[in-house]
Formats: C-alpha cells, structure tokens, sequence
C-alpha cells in the first residue's frame, strides 16, 4: 500500500497533524456494515451511503444527485448466497500469527473475464489448481462475500448443492480432485452498490478495484491471500461509450469491438502475483504519455491517467515517476521489467496510492499539482508516493509477504526506501528530520498506547486496523538501522542476495533479516527483537572523562517500558552512531574503543575516523574511548541512528555547545529541541503554579543565531526554529495537560516574535521572490523560511503585522505562500480572519482538493470554543461525511488541535463519539481512525478520563458496532 499520508494506504495519508489519526488506525478501505435477513442482503440508506471514499457516478465529485441517492437507498431484492450462516457475522475473531498453516492447495494460473453492466457485473474465473501435497484430500477452502454465484464448475463438470459448501464468507469443496485440477467460477456482483470501495466499485462514472488487503473476495470466491501466487489474464468488456479505457495489470495482448456497442480488452501478466496486486480500471479517461529508457536499453511506455480536465496537472507526477525509476536503477540496481506502467488518478478513492503490479492506482490529492493549487508540501508528496509505489514493484510485488502479519517486510522496506529517494531529491537532514517527527508525534504515542503492537504484530481482528505508523514508520527505522550498522555498501549486497533468493516468493521477515546476515557475515545478535517487541526502548547514557588515562566512557542503560501482552521486555539491538567534540567545536580523530573486555580498533588507515557505531545490545554496558586527550562533548545517535528515547547527562551548556557545532546537522537540530522541550516543560509546571513565565535569554540568543546564520540551508534554518509540537510535550508529561501546554507555546511564540521581530521581518524581505513558481529545494527552503517567519509574526496581535500578512495573502503567485499567509492570518479570530477565509473559498471553491485545505484550517484552529464552527461545517455545502478526505480534513483536523478536542466541559469528545457512530454505519474503516483519538485517555487528568470514556463506552454499546471500530474501543477500554 501507499505510503502512509492521509489518506493512504501509504497506503500512503497529505502528511498534516491528521497522521495522528492515524497511528492506529488502518491505511487502506474499509468493510461496509450490510445486514443479511433470510439469505437477502438489505441495503439501507445509512449502510449504502459511502464508507470510505467517494461515491458512484455523481454530477459534482463529492455530492450525490437525488436519483443516485434513491438507487442508493433502494432495496436489493436479488436472493445472495444460499445458507447465510448468520453466526459466523457475530463475534469478531481474532487472528494469530502462531497459527499461520501453509496453504492446502496453490494457484498456478488465473483467467477473468469481467462483463461491467451498469446493473450487475458478471465475473467468471477460471483457475488451475494443485495441492500443496500430492494426493491431499483436504478440502479447498475460498474467500468470498457479497456475491451472487451462478455456477461451480470442476474439470469442466457443474457442480450440485451437495458438491459444496457456502456460507456468508467462504466456499468450500469438501472433495476436490486428487492431483492438478481446473476451477470454473461465476458470480454476479454488483459494483454500483459496493460502498466499502473494496473490491470493484463503481465511482464517478469509473469502475475501479482496490484489493489490499482483503477486497478480491469480493470479486469472486478465491484464497484470499498473499502466500497464494499465480500467472494472471484478465478480459474486459464493456460499453464503448461509457468506459473507453479499459485497463488491467500486465501487457495489452488483445483489443477489439463487440456487438451491441461494446468493447473487449485482455491484459495478461506474465509475472506471479498474489490477487491483492490485481487491478482494473474502465472509465472515461486520458493520458499523459512519456517513455522511460532502462538501463539495459527497453523503452517502456508511461501513461498517467486521469478525468480530461486533469491531465494538464500530472506533469510532476510524470517527473517524479522517471525519477524514480532512475533512482532505483543507480542506487539498488532494479530496473522495470515490463513495457509499460500506468497510473491511474480518480478523485474516489480510498486510500493514497496503491501498488497493483504494472497498473498502481491514485487518489488524485497524490497525482495532480499545479503552482496555483497545490503547496510545496503536495508537491513533495507526491513525488514521495509515486516513488514509494513505483519502489514496491520489487520491494511488494516480486517479492511479496506470506502473510499479513508481515506487512513491514514490504512496507517499512519501501518507506525506507521512498525516504531515501527523497533524501536524495532534497535536503537528506531535513527529510530526516521530518520522518524523525512524525516518528515521535505519532508512532511513539501509538507505542505508549493501548494499540501498542511489534513492527510485526501478533495478531488482528481486523488487517485493516493494523495500516499502522509502527509498520511503516517504525518498520522503515528497522530497515534503516541494518543500513547503520552494514553501511551503504554492505546494505546493498543484502537487498541484493535477498532478490536472488525470494524473487517470485512470498517470505517473512526474518528471510530479510537472513539476507542482510548472510550477505555481509554480520552478527546481528538479539535484532529480530524490532520485529517481535513492541515498546520504545529508553536510552540513558552518563559519560565519565579521565583526564590521566586518557579516555572517555559513555554508559548505557536501556529500558523497554510493558506494553498490552508484553509486560515483561528483553534488551533490544541499538546501534548508536556517536561522535566526539574537542573544545573548538571539531570532531576528535577516533582511534578505538574498549568494550566487554576487548579493545577495538575503529580507526581507518586512509582517512581519519569521525563517527562510529556503538552495538548496545545489553541491559547495562560501557564503552571507553582510548586517546582521548581533552574533555570532549559526545554527539550521541547521530543522525537518529535508533528508534528510541535518549535521556543523557549533557548540560544545557553542552547542548547549546552542539547547537553552534555539530557537524551533524541532525543533531544540531536535536540539541535546540531537546532544549526548547526542557524549557517549555519547565515554564508548564510554572503556568500549573500560577508563576509568571519567563523565557531564557540564552535560548532566545540560540534562536536567533541560527535564524542569522547565512551559511545553513534554509529549510534546515525553518526546522530548527520551530517549536516542538503540543502533543509532543504532552507527551512527556505523567499527566497531560493541554491547557498549560497550549498556553506555554503559544507565551513563547510570541516572545520570540516579539524579540526577534525585526529579524523575522528581515527574513520575510529577504525571502520574497516574484519569480516563476519552481518545485526544487533552493526554492522550497526559501518557501519555508519565508512562510515560517510570517508565522511567528502573525502570532502578534499587531495590525502591522496583520497587513503584513494580508499583503503576502494578496501578492502570492502560488498556493504554498498564500495558504502560509491564510494560515498566519487565520491564527488570531476576527473580522480579518473571517473576510480572508470567506475570500479564498470564494476564490477556490471549484476545486475539492483546496476546498479540503480550507476544511482543515478552520478545524485545527486553537480558537476556543471551535467545536461550534466545526459542527457548523458539517453542514457546509462542501462537506461530504461519505468522503474520507473531507472527514480527515474536518473531523480529523479537528482532533489534531489539543485545545478544543480535550475541552475540559468534554463537547470536543461528544463531538467526536457522535461522528464516529454516523460513519461507523457509512464506512466502519474511516470511523475506525477518527475513534483512535481516544486511545490515550489514560494520559489526562480524571474529569477528562471520565468523559472520553464514557465517549468510548457509548461506542461499544451501540448495535452493528463494526469490527473494525470495535478493536480500537475494546482496546483502549481494556
């Protein structure tokens, strides 16, 4: 799946403050609430309104016609399956990793032949099918739900009642033939009605599939998982008119015209895949066409589909995908192996970006930009998730995993992967500064939390919960931490046995880790913890400095706090990249270390040695540093080397010293948080005593050192004077309280723009360009400066500064500076903020993706009381509850302002309990987002413990509650 940006699946969720939605919550589409009454399937209004993303055909992408909404509501009298078992709908089921069976039976080939109607869609498959075991009698077992079935077929031979089993959610074979057989299989569905957006659906005029994790057996009765692999062919027909582009995965091998005005298309794929990788795509849709020449010389044909109006906006989207592609190339040596990819962008669906194997589709927020209508950070988005999907090609798709349980093995691998890429696009420090944010904003919350699971969970009730940061965010940290201790050229020669040994396989995470081992001779001692232990480890290092013998000694103690089913934790595997400061700020030549009774030498004969990695593996250990012949200052997890928290015993004069010299910037920039983290804990217990607040000078100075300082790239300059964020300070704290840490914040923003004005206004002056609109990094990291000065100016009740702001809003030629501007504007309430908020929706009201932005805005306001204008939202024409990313922007937006959704009358927390009911009975997936906000109730004070529970408590009592929803309740009430 996607990378994980709202709404991704990724896959792929805009990266916003909306990702902490998300944390625990599933990246990919959700299962329609559908009751079943005597073997009829009843659709009611509520069940078939959207679930998670958009619609069916509708005139305007994001509100239904009054027709669509009587067909919605209408009731399918067409019998479903015979012998509904109503007992197997009822208690969720959880599933273990303990009890994973390889499959009885495998798949060789697959052959689907799709007849779309506007009414019902017949799909007939035939499949070649062949025990695991010669000779097995063991019954064959399939995946299906929401189908009608027409007709079993076994070697040709149509099949009786008596021949087979069928319930609400499999069919079965009780006697399949002994030795390879053929499977014949045709179901009736209905895609117009399929408002989980999982399977094939019908949206917008387009028919569409989404399949990870679960949704191919809602196009036809198969075994519905990864391990099962084979060779697939896929004919589509269709009307002519309505849906001219027919598209599959694979190589287009035959087209042509049918009577009665229709049209055919098959499409084969000559390489194995399991069947979430399979897509299909027939709509009225146009192309933008590129080529991309690989290295070995094939010439492969790019084509980015869109609505016709759209094309003109996929040019970056084009660029990012050849970029891509020659990145992988040059840095893993993986070059494409058809001859054409297509990408497939609609505004109706689910999550960011999926996968499927030659034909990956796009919600159209992560394809389409232009200067006018989409920001720097869009921008970076999108080139991000087109690479994170272009990479799963190898990393997913030639190689995939054997069961969901393994999720990370494709997805932390290609998060680590897309990072790189746009590492090597833009500032790799600032990249790595923004994933290490989000790692600590979000994923550290969730490893703290009741939904606490290892980057390879133990079990589910259900996968699309389990969409998690700990997987892609967490898993991306456990991959690179193998690059940390192998280096790039050993890292390398891992990815590359691990494609020789699994290509065409579906294999765990240990057969990466079994890779990166073998390659390279490596001892990776207790490193599989990362994938089994849930928790983030606590690092606590002392140093020690002997000034006769010469050496430095850093102690390390290291602690797993328990989590749900863990309590007790085992040490884990830190690699800990380290360096040492002399006085002057340099780093100290390193010679060798003395560790666990060994001297070890870490100097290198061609070069000076500056920084090594330091292998904590125990509970407590020492490494001493020999040659040492001044005092130094140690640089500790450089570059975030380790997924964990480090408390050490540096002074504030030691951190400002690293602040001015480090030579990683990373940790330059680590230094002034760790700082701004102490100091805004500190003024919090002041604001709890009623103490007047202060700010330290020194950090005041810090500030403005780095603001002034010509020689750092810009974007780096924006990162390091932005202020943690609330939740992260909460965080911290054994008691939230989101009034003392709002109010602090905001005391010093303020101070420091007060203190710093005319240096922020310089840096405004400075920074201004009435250039042509460039995505590139010089540009971006001016962008950001700029915006992110005007920011803290517009934390002053100034009308100076206000006009200032009006005329960056009014000047702008592209959507990154007037949005920033919008934003500076919106932060303090009035008639200003009003009149510019009414003018840009006035000005972009036509165009859904920065209508969303607009959503989003308003709801993360920290204006008190805005649970009212948010509710009022909801009934703004715009707003869609049957739309994911409408409700990601409006409801989720609004959990992200800790100020009005932990409002101590608690109207944040019935806001939230009563929408997660409305979409609970709309889309169980999305729903299941929005509840995780209260997963960590626990952390505030008791009247605010009392009231999100009872929110939670609601939830679980209410009737048809999804499974879904219920796995997030259950778990944070346990």
């Amino acid at each position: 799946m996607a990378r994980l940006i709202l709404p991704c699946k990724s896959s792929c969720l805009a990266r916003t403050s909306l990702l902490g939605l998300i944390s625990s919550a599933p990246v990919k589409r959700s299962v329609c609430s559908v009751k079943s009454i005597s073997g009829y399937r009843c659709f009611s209004a509520l069940e078939a309104t959207h679930r998670r993303n958009y619609r069916f055909p509708h005139s305007s992408p994001y509100r239904a016609t009054e027709a669509s909404r009587r067909v919605i509501c209408s009731v399918a009298t067409e019998p479903f399956p015979k012998r509904v078992e109503e007992s197997e709908m009822d208690a969720p089921k959880e599933i273990f990793l303990k009890d994973y069976k390889s499959p009885d039976y495998y798949f060789d080939t697959v052959d689907l032949r799709f007849s779309l109607g506007e009414e019902k869609t017949i799909v007939a498959s035939k499949i070649t099918v062949f025990p695991r075991v010669e000779g097995s009698s063991a019954p064959l077992v399939l995946n299906g739900v929401d189908q009608k079935l027409i007709s079993i077929k076994v070697d040709g031979k149509e099949l009786k009642e008596g021949d087979y089993h069928l319930d609400s959610r499999h069919l079965t074979l009780q006697s399949p033939p002994q030795g390879k057989f053929t499977l014949e299989i045709d179901t009736e569905i209905q895609p117009q009605n399929n408002t989980s957006l999982e399977g094939l659906y019908k949206s917008s005029g387009n028919f569409c599939t989404q399949c990870e994790a679960e949704g191919f057996r809602k196009i036809t009765f198969y075994q519905d998982r990864p391990d099962i692999m084979a060779k697939y062919t896929c004919r589509i027909e269709a009307d002519k008119l309505l849906y001219p582009v027919l598209l599959s995965n694979g190589n287009l091998i035959e087209q042509g015209t049918l009577e009665g005005g229709k049209h055919y298309a098959v499409w084969e794929d000559p390489f194995k895949k399991p069947c979430y990788l399979f897509a299909l795509v027939a709509g009225q849709l146009e192309s933008r066409d590129d080529t991309f020449v690989t290295r070995s010389g094939r010439k492969v044909a790019l084509r980015i589909w869109t609505p016709a109006e759209d094309v003109p906006k996929t040019a970056h989207a084009m660029y990012s995908l050849k970029a891509a592609m020659k990145w992988d190339e040059d840095v893993f040596g993986l070059e494409y192996d058809l001859d054409l990819f297509n990408v497939v962008a609609v505004p109706d669906f689910n999550m960011g970006a999926m996968e499927n194997k030659s034909l990956n589709i796009f919600n159209s927020k992560l394809v389409l930009a232009s200067p006018e209508t989409a920001s720097d950070a869009d921008y970076a988005a999108i080139l991000g998730v087109i690479g994170h999907e272009y990479f799963h090609n190898w990393t997913g798709n030639r190689v995939t995993c054997r069961d969901w349980f393994q999720l990370s093995l494709k997805e932390g691998l290609t998060v680590f992967r897309d990072q790189e890429f746009s590492s090597d696009m833009g500032s790799r420090t600032v990249k790595r500064i923004a994933d290490v944010s989000k790692l600590r904003n979000y994923q550290f919350p969730q490893d703290a939390g009741p939904m606490a699971h290892p980057v390879r969970p133990h079990s589910y009730i259900k996968m699309d919960n389990f969409y998690t940061v700990t997987v892609y965010e967490k898993g991306a940290e456990v991959v690179r931490m193998y690059k940390t201790l192998l280096g790039t050229q050993g890292f390398r020669k891992g990815m590359d046995l691990y494609f020789k040994r699994h290509d065409g396989q579906a294999v765990t995470c240990e057969d990466f880790f079994a890779a990166m081992k073998d390659a390279n001779g490596a001892d990776f001692a207790n490193f599989l913890q990362w994938y089994s232990q849930a928790g983030t480890p606590v690092v606590k290092v002392t140093s020690s400095y002997n000034a006769e013998a010469h050496t430095f000694s850093l102690k390390f103690s290291q602690e797993v706090p328990p989590t749900p089913g863990q309590l007790v934790k085992e040490p884990m595997f830190i690699p800990v990249a380290v360096g040492l400061l002399d006085s002057s700020g340099k780093d100290m030549p390193l010679s060798s270390v003395y560790h666990d009774g060994t001297l070890q030498s870490v100097a290198s004969i061609s070069q000076p040695v500056l920084s090594t990695v330091l292998r904590v593996t125990k509970k407590e250990e020492e490494f001493v540093f020999c040659d040492i012949f001044e005092r130094p200052i140690p640089s500790l997890l450089r570059g975030y080397s380790a997924p964990v928290r480090l408390e050490s015993d540096l002074s504030d004069n030691d951190l400002f010293f690293l602040l001015a010299h480090d030579s990683d910037e990373f940790n330059r920039w680590e230094s002034g948080q760790v700082l701004a983290r102490k100091l805004m804990l500190s003024l919090v217990a002041d604001f709890q005593q009623s103490k007047p607040l202060t700010l330290n000078p020194k950090f005041v100075q810090g500030l403005k050192s780095i603001l002034c300082d010509t020689s750092l790239d810009k974007e780096f300059i924006a990162k390091a004077i932005t202020l943690p964020g609330e939740g992260e300070i909460m965080d911290m704290m054994e008691v939230a309280d989101p009034d003392a840490v709002h109010a602090v914040r905001t005391f010093i923003r303020k101070e420091l723009a007060s203190q710093l004005k005319s240096e922020f206004l310089s840096t405004v002056e400075n920074n201004r360009s009435s250039e042509e609109y460039v995505f590139d990094h010089p540009n971006m990291a001016r962008r950001a400066l700029k915006n992110t000065a005007l920011a803290y100016l517009g934390s002053l009740e100034d009308s100076e500064m206000t006009e200032l702001a009006l005329h960056e809003y009014k000047t702008a030629t592209n959507m990154t500076d007037q949005f920033a501007a919008l934003s500076a504007i919106s932060q303090n309430p009035g008639k200003t903020r009003d009149d510019v908020l009414a003018d840009f929706y006035t000005k972009w009201q036509h165009n859904y993706l920065v209508v969303n932005k607009w959503f989003a805005l308003q709801a993360m306001s920290n204006i008190p009381g805005n649970v009212e204008n948010v509710r009022k939202l909801l009934n703004h024409p715009a707003f869609d509850l049957r739309n994911p990313n409408k409700v990601y922007s409006l409801i989720g937006g609004f959990c992200g302002s800790p100020v009005n959704f932990h409002a101590k009358d608690g109207s944040g927390y019935k806001f939230l309990g009563e929408i997660v009911l409305q979409l609970d009975k709309l889309n169980p997936q999305v729903a299941s987002r929005m509840v995780s906000a209260f997963s960590r109730w626990r952390r505030f004070d008791e009247s605010r413990q009392t009231l999100a529970k009872q929110q939670l408590e609601t939830i679980m009592s209410a009737n048809g509650l999804s499974e879904n929803v219920f796995e997030i309740a259950s778990k944070s009430l346990a």
